[in-house]
């Protein structure tokens, strides 16, 4: 069985794109990461959220701030994900 290539690979990591809810620790930002979703039996839309805590290289993003992060191999005891990119900064 052939290896796939390294941009395959990455194409298979999670990617997900939240708000940046705390940027009080160095390198690492809070996203808050939310989800809509139907209810299985009453199908009222719900709005589910989760937090992750990501790597920030430069110390670049600040609360307000939406961002892409992708998942990689855990940097800390918590941190499992690093900022790609700023999608949007906050006004």
């Amino acid at each position: 069985m052939a290896e796939a290539p390294v941009s395959e690979v990455r194409a298979r990591r999670k990617v997900r794109v939240g708000l940046v809810v705390s940027d009080k620790m160095e390198k690492t930002v809070v996203v808050q990461v939310e989800d809509l979703r139907a209810h299985n039996l009453y199908r009222k839309v719900l709005r589910r959220s989760r937090r992750f805590q990501a790597h920030d290289e430069i110390n670049e993003c600040r609360v307000g701030d939406r961002v892409r992060i992708m998942e990689t191999k855990p940097l800390s005891r918590t941190k499992r994900w690093r900022v790609v990119e700023i999608v949007e900064r906050a006004r």
